[in-house]
């Protein structure tokens, strides 16, 4: 059953082969001054920062360069890059990378004229911004966490050994975002799987959770069978158009509110996930993956029909001869056979985690209610042994 809702996305999105030239269109909107954010440099290698920078010098802009974000975006980092647009009064951020500086971006954008410390403020209170918040533009060059339409943004504290995500209202939602898939084909392979299982599993955390029988889960279907089938054709051709397309536009869709609708939502799985990453630094993508399935056969019994309807639905699996129990079992190990043909790292110990950090990551996991069952930290521990 659909409980009450009200949905509002204000983010303007331009997708294509030659959505960049769009930015002519966006920048006039904003001040002088641009913040362009970028990570580690690969956007100088394939051209891709070339083009912007053309663009915004031709629309008479103010760069204040802001590279070097790192793939788990930092504490420190977001505090740089605050004083950073705070010192030059920016404008506007442009983030050009991945989700990660998208994310980096909306932090920031958040922090440089906040007069706390931000991640005091966001990431341990929770509180919500107070201050001038300064607009946010994204161009993607990799897909899998949403960030270009939507609120969230996920800092690392190396020092406390957390990370932690938080999602913004609809102010910091990204102003526009330009999506062009082959910006998405020079991606290493492990990055874009990692980017392909990030948006798979957005939607199971939507999916796995709250009524049955609603419209959101029939969206949730058919996104993750395009997932599914797209990322079968990428792997083998990377520069496919039609695959990388739909995989960057089921990304968006995947976490831009939309399917969250009627929902409770779960996002234990990224809780675990991102606790794993504090630890590790590694790859978001890959923290999910090593956690997901014995998460899923932990708590499957206490979503049983929602799982042999994923089996059916998601994986085509005949279930009429079976018990629910071997139909949900069948559903995840087809799921596991998909993430397996992608490569896809299926144990927290191929990561750098041990069996000395699972009192620190399982402390690390910040438990939430929206999933069929409430994990005890002792059971949160188990799962982590599990996924060894």
């Amino acid at each position: 059953m659909l409980g009450n809702f009200s949905y509002h996305n204000p983010t303007k999105l331009y997708f294509g082969k030659d959505s960049l030239q769009y930015l002519n269109e966006e920048l006039p909107k904003y001040g002088k001054t641009v913040q362009l954010v970028y990570g580690g440099g690969s956007v100088r290698r394939n051209g891709i920062y070339d083009s912007v920078m053309q663009l915004l010098q031709s629309n008479g802009k103010t760069v204040v360069e802001d590279g070097g974000v790192m793939s788990n975006p930092t504490a420190d980092k977001l505090r740089e890059g605050a004083k950073l647009a705070r010192e030059h009064n920016v404008d506007l951020i442009l983030a050009v990378g991945g989700g990660s500086c998208c994310d980096y971006a909306k932090a920031v954008s958040v922090s440089a004229h906040c007069g706390d410390d931000p991640w005091e403020k966001y990431y341990i209170r929770f509180e919500e911004p107070d201050c001038r918040i300064i607009p946010v533009g994204c161009v993607l060059t990799m897909a899998g966490t949403g960030s270009e339409m939507n609120g969230g943004a996920v800092i690392t504290n190396h020092e406390q050994k957390l990370k932690i995500g938080h999602v913004f209202g609809d102010e910091v939602m990204p102003k526009f975002s330009i999506l062009n898939p082959e910006y998405t084909y020079t991606l290493p392979r492990r990055q874009m799987v990692a980017g392909i299982y990030d948006i798979f599993n957005h939607i199971c955390e939507q999916y796995f959770s709250g009524e049955d029988d609603n419209t959101s889960d029939y969206l949730a279907e058919a996104l993750m069978k395009s997932v599914i089938h797209s990322s079968l054709i990428a792997i083998e051709n990377p520069e496919d158009y039609e695959a990388r397309s739909n995989i960057m536009w089921t990304a968006t869709w995947a976490l831009n509110t939309l399917i969250s609708r009627g929902k409770t939502t779960d996002w234990m799985v990224h809780m675990l996930g991102q606790a794993v990453g504090a630890y590790t630094d590694a790859t978001h993508g890959m923290t999910l993956a090593a956690v997901s399935l014995p998460y899923y056969k932990k708590i499957m019994q206490y979503g049983m029909q929602k799982f042999v309807r994923f089996a059916r639905e998601v994986w085509g699996i005949d279930t009429n001869e079976l018990t629910d129990e071997e139909a949900a079992a069948a559903g995840l190990d087809a799921m596991e056979s998909w993430m397996k043909s992608l490569g896809l790292t299926m144990h927290i110990s191929e990561l750098g985690a041990t069996e000395e950090m699972l009192d620190g990551i399982t402390s690390a996991t910040i438990i939430l209610d929206g999933g069929y069952k409430v994990l005890t930290k002792e059971e949160i521990k188990q799962v982590l042994k599990d996924s060894m």
